[in-house]
């Protein structure tokens, strides 16, 4: 048996996280002179380090086959790192989802930097 359609799934629905809220709205967080919050994460943590977990958090839409149209990422990202050498837990919210509102899984997943 083999997995590899159901990891080309998953590598497909991350790279759709990684997007955030679309070229629009990563342009104009820039144009405000603001970083999103991937490049704030990737500017103060050690090259290279950092290790998101739930990047597959979000809302998906599929159409009647089942297959996915659309991906709304979690505006919450949350992960390991280091820094200066030394783990870290860094997080924030991505603007370019949703700027300044609480998404639903942000209870459930902003409580686990405090248990790391």
């Amino acid at each position: 048996m083999s997995w590899e359609d159901e990891i080309k799934e998953l590598r497909h629905r991350e790279q759709l996280a990684l997007r955030m809220g679309g070229q629009d709205k990563v342009a104009r967080q820039h144009e405000f002179g603001k970083l999103t919050v991937r490049e704030r994460i990737a500017a103060i943590c050690d090259p290279d380090s950092f290790h998101e977990i739930g990047t597959l958090a979000g809302v998906g839409k599929y159409d009647a086959a089942g297959n996915l149209t659309e991906f709304t990422p979690s505006n919450f990202v949350l992960g390991t790192a280091e820094l200066d050498g030394r783990p870290v837990v860094l997080s924030g919210d991505d603007f370019t989802v949703r700027g300044g509102s609480a998404d639903g899984s942000i209870v459930g997943r902003s409580g686990r930097e405090r248990r790391a």
